[in-house]
């Protein structure tokens, strides 16, 4: 077999695994949203079936030679070719999947989709011991598979490395500790300002089916297509990106809080706008998967803060709002409403928490998930252990463990490892802006004035969205922006931004 036939089976190879993924994807986003409660064992045995055929798939030793053929010919010369990205990224792949037993495949989709089922009933009932066995077992599983991929230093190398390849432990350690140095003393100051908003006019009446319509009619105008996605209701708000055509994205309504269910879907569709705007002839293939779990946050945070949360987007939208609600918001000025959109102060959910406190949430679940894979914290100290902490970060005590180490559904499909990615996201959102900002002056915030976003829209998919895999999470970074990544840039959004809010400095 010639190189050349080597990586057409691969890639054909790659987009059938794609599809099988994907019906996966489905499955997940149903089990989500409208499974029936009682289908959850059986949805157990369906994602458990698909995940071990799907690494029985990409662990055939056939795989292994196909890319061995490649890598010793020269259409991998060029790295940044598309022969040379799709087989490096396959390769990382391979090696990974082949290390962990299919066994524990298996058992670790079995078990969190169950886990996911019974975090949901817990966190409603606010029972964390009914929930605790099942984290156990996910705890467990998560350490067998770090020892069967390896790693140096500590086993959250290896699941992290899932999310964010090329990223350590101490990379991450080195900045929550100096992010957490810098925003604690900013929040401290905004928190003691004399000028704060007035919250209240975010939780007047704000009827879901409003909600619905406003927030659908946002989301196509920074350009989210309808015709190939959808917005439901789910009790965490998500995004799938099934391939080509169908991508689903959903959130939750609270009829006595503008900001959850607005706010969640500009995040949702700026995940979703990355999954649409991925090459589609590349479906399957790393070529047309997103380049990393931070780089894709990058996308929704971007869209939800560095837009969303910005006076421009706001002196196009809230004439619209005002009509949308006239008995919430007649009363209430534009300058009023921006303000309160951007209420800064500590707060007990990560969701609704604004961007100066969000990072420190983050930082709490980092250092549980370091000490609970570790071994240096059980299951059951852990709201506890969530309560010191957070109190120690934000100030808060906690009331109940459904505010606390239960809000969050992560721990409960697995993803141990994945919370350090919404920070990157924050650290490369900012950073693509200013570079935007940079290119294009004050013009791309005039653009906003009116509605218009389809050059930040085109700039993201001329920088970002169309490389796919073909570059690395660091690399992407700096082709975009001409710079590595950096704390700064968002460090000075943030002041600058809050300073002329509440008049600190």
């Amino acid at each position: 077999m010639t190189a050349s036939e080597a990586y057409a089976e691969l890639v054909r190879r790659s987009k059938e695994l794609g599809v099988l993924n994907s019906c996966a994807g489905v499955l997940n986003w149903d089990h989500q949203t409208y499974m029936p409660r009682n289908g959850g064992a059986l949805r157990g045995e369906q994602m458990a079936f698909l995940a071990s055929l799907s690494h029985q798939k990409f662990t055939d030793p056939k795989v292994g030679e196909l890319l061995g053929t490649v890598e010793a010919s020269d259409l991998v010369r060029n790295p940044e070719s598309d022969a040379g990205a799709n087989v490096r990224e396959l390769r990382r792949g391979y090696d990974r999947a082949t290390k962990i037993p299919q066994a524990l495949v298996e058992e670790l989709a079995r078990v969190t989709t169950q886990a996911q089922q019974v975090w949901e009933q817990a966190k409603k009932k606010n029972d964390y011991p009914s929930f605790r066995p099942l984290l156990e077992q996910v705890v467990k599983l998560k350490r067998e598979e770090a020892n069967a991929v390896g790693f140096k230093e500590h086993p959250y190398n290896a699941l992290i490395e899932e999310y964010e390849p090329g990223t350590t432990v101490a990379e991450l350690k080195t900045l929550f500790a100096g992010l957490t140095a810098e925003l604690a003393p900013l929040v401290r100051k905004i928190v003691a300002s004399p000028k704060q908003p007035d919250k209240s006019v975010l939780e007047r009446e704000f009827p879901v089916d409003r909600q619905k319509v406003f927030a659908e009619a946002a989301a196509v105008a920074i350009g989210f297509d309808f015709h190939s996605g959808r917005l439901d209701t789910t009790a965490h708000p998500f995004c799938s990106g099934f391939g080509p055509g169908d991508c689903r994205i959903t959130t939750r309504y609270n009829p006595r809080f503008f900001n959850e269910a607005f706010f969640g879907v500009l995040h949702e569709t700026g995940h979703a706008m990355y999954e649409q705007n991925l090459p589609t002839d590349h479906f399957g293939t790393p070529l047309g998967v997103a380049c990393s779990f931070g780089i894709h946050e990058s996308q929704s945070r971007l869209w939800e803060n560095q837009v969303g949360r910005g006076r421009p987007f706001w002196d196009h939208f809230y004439p619209r709002l005002q009509q949308t609600f006239p008995s919430a918001l007649t009363d209430v000025s534009k300058e009023a409403f921006y303000f309160a959109i951007n209420d800064v102060r500590p707060s007990l959910i990560r969701v609704e928490a604004d961007e100066a406190t969000y990072n420190l949430h983050i930082a709490l679940r980092f250092e549980l998930e370091l000490a609970l894979l570790s071994g240096d914290l059980t299951t059951g100290d852990l709201p506890g252990a969530w309560a010191e902490r957070f109190e120690a970060l934000l100030g808060l005590k906690v009331p109940d463990d459904a505010r606390g180490c239960l809000q969050d559904i992560h721990w409960s499909f697995g993803g141990i490892g994945y919370f350090p990615t919404y920070t990157l996201g924050n650290l490369y959102a900012a950073q693509l802006m200013d570079a935007v900002r940079r290119e294009f002056g004050d013009g791309i915030e005039e653009d906003f004035r009116r509605g218009d976003f389809t050059r930040l829209k085109g700039w993201l998919n001329q920088h970002v969205h169309r490389h796919g895999q073909r570059y690395r999470a660091g690399e992407l970074c700096q082709r975009a922006t001409g710079a590595p990544l950096s704390p700064k840039p968002f460090l000075s959004y943030l002041n600058e931004k809050f300073s002329a809010l509440y008049g600190v400095c």
